[in-house]
């Protein structure tokens, strides 16, 4: 293993766990080949035994995805190792990654079993995923809160039944960097078959302190870590990846630890997760937020226009933060636009591409100037999307102090043209009830986000929203100059993707979104 740290990605199943986040198997995929391009060690694809959409995604990814090993996640039983095995058998590099509580308050309150019972269910468990293949991950949960000479035992025990990774959760995120590089150590030592098996950790940042704790974990014997893009995840979230990945490689003078990351790929894999989950990322988050590389500062900005490295310990384009102001208009051209987009680190398909350049020649009409910021905004709004059932071909509304306000929408799908109008408290909420009206979609709207991902007066505008139908949730996402076109694209969005994952029929059977 020498200096090498695993990276070992949840983002599609700690991370889908977070709040208000639903992905069908078409986002699960796109985000799994951009793990793969990120190069990632590991992708956990999912819980396959969680539900028949996740073991689905996970059959997917394992069947499509090369290069990662591909791991589903079961509880210690038999039945979820069983199905974890039926969702992950088709990869060429399958892991089952089984784990059981080992904490006196969850072994007492949860599992309501011994000890020793618990030693049982881990030996078992361990031994019936390791008939399925020979890459098998053991956790315990809730390990930094487990008394250690127990757990040392469970680790042992884990690994003579077959386990080639242990993993050490933090789970509720309670350690401090000090004392879990002491527990960590203190494992290393007391296992005494450790040296059979990979060392890793899962950290949680209820305390703020999951990165901290993983580095410290790392210096002190772990040779995996998992994580997740912009520290999604249960409650406060995980570990980030990219925080994870930058910090050894910045400070490898210190650690002296390398992974097998392709830094170029990591802003790009950020704002993949973050379209697809309807989950910013806040302007002053580390490595990939807006502000990240952004100097106000009158003095900041001299020392770094005079020597970058000044204020700046890592440089932006090394994590693929694109700063060129190459200015693109109406009068550009398709092979131009498609060029560009490589250059950047986008190749569409033709249909795609197409799809993107008629909106590109939109976008120039209303805007004078068009950078890379704006193109980079046109090529993820395209390869995010799902086949649309109905597309937004015409929004009027009318407002103002005074009067009610009033929209009209016309959508168009196959030849198909339908229009209505609706009114509203607002001319987003006007908008919205047109287009429930058109499509005869009943939802309700739990999340609204509105957003400037360009600079300037005619900044493109990115709106999130979140509707819930049939007690789940559907996030959509539109982009425009015109906020109000933005919303309703947004909200149109949502709708298709309810179409999209009720494959046209609701639980009774009669034909949704006609």
């Amino acid at each position: 293993m020498g200096n090498r740290v695993y990276i070992f990605d949840t983002t599609l199943r700690d991370g889908e766990q977070s709040p208000g986040i639903s992905l069908n198997k078409k986002e699960k995929l796109k985000i799994a080949h951009q793990l793969a391009k990120l190069g990632v060690d590991i992708i956990e694809a999912g819980f396959p035994i969680a539900s028949p959409g996740d073991f689905e995604s996970v059959k997917a990814i394992a069947q499509q995805i090369d290069g990662p090993v591909i791991c589903g996640l079961a509880r210690i039983g038999f039945k979820d190792i069983d199905r974890a095995w039926e969702a992950v058998k088709y990869s060429k590099r399958p892991r089952i990654h089984t784990f059981v509580a080992t904490s006196d308050i969850h072994m007492k309150y949860k599992l309501r079993k011994t000890p020793e019972e618990v030693l049982e269910m881990v030996a078992r468990g361990v031994e019936r995923a390791k008939q399925y293949t020979a890459d098998v991950e053991f956790s315990a949960e809730d390990a930094s809160r487990s008394d250690l000479s127990f757990l040392c035992r469970v680790f042992e025990t884990a690994i003579e039944a077959g386990a080639t990774t242990i993993n050490i959760p933090d789970t509720v995120g309670y350690s401090t960097p000090e004392e879990f590089g002491r527990f960590i150590a203190a494992i290393k030592n007391g296992v005494k078959n450790i040296d059979q098996a990979i060392i890793s950790v899962h950290c949680h940042n209820d305390l703020g302190l999951a990165v901290a704790n993983s580095l410290a974990a790392v210096r002190n014997g772990a040779n995996q870590v998992e994580c997740t893009l912009n520290g999604l995840g249960e409650r406060a979230g995980n570990a980030a990846l990219e925080e994870i990945v930058m910090a050894l490689y910045t400070r490898r003078d210190d650690y002296g630890y390398e992974t097998n990351i392709n830094f170029q790929e990591i802003y790009r894999s950020s704002r993949l997760v973050s379209n697809s989950t309807g989950m910013p990322v806040q302007p002053n988050k580390a490595v990939v937020g807006k502000n990240a590389f952004a100097h106000e500062s009158g003095i900041h900005q001299d020392g770094v226009i005079k020597e970058r490295t000044t204020y700046e310990i890592m440089n932006p384009q090394m994590v693929g933060i694109n700063q060129s102001n190459l200015v693109f208009g109406k009068h550009s051209g398709r092979h131009g636009f498609k060029e560009r987009l490589k250059e950047l680190g986008y190749e569409l398909n033709e249909a795609d591409l197409d799809k993107a350049f008629a909106r590109f020649k939109e976008l120039a009409d209303r805007k004078k100037t068009i950078t890379d910021r704006d193109l980079e905004v046109l090529a993820e709004d395209q390869i995010r999307n799902i086949p649309e059932k109905w597309q937004l071909d015409y929004l009027y509304i009318c407002s103002g102090t005074g009067v009610t306000p009033t929209a009209t929408v016309r959508i168009s799908s196959e030849g198909e043209t339908k229009e209505e109008a609706s009114c509203g408290d607002g001319p987003i909420n006007a908008a919205f009830n047109a287009l429930e009206k058109v499509t005869e979609i009943k939802a309700t709207l739990i999340h609204y986000a509105l957003n400037a991902v360009t600079e300037g007066k005619d900044a493109i505008g990115e709106v999130t929203a979140k509707i819930e139908f049939n007690e789940k949730v559907f996030t959509g996402r539109g982009i425009s100059t015109d906020v109000l076109e933005a919303s309703a694209r947004a909200y149109l969005n949502a709708i298709n993707k309810v179409i999209y994952e009720n494959n046209g029929q609701n639980g009774n059977g009669a034909y949704i979104g006609k």
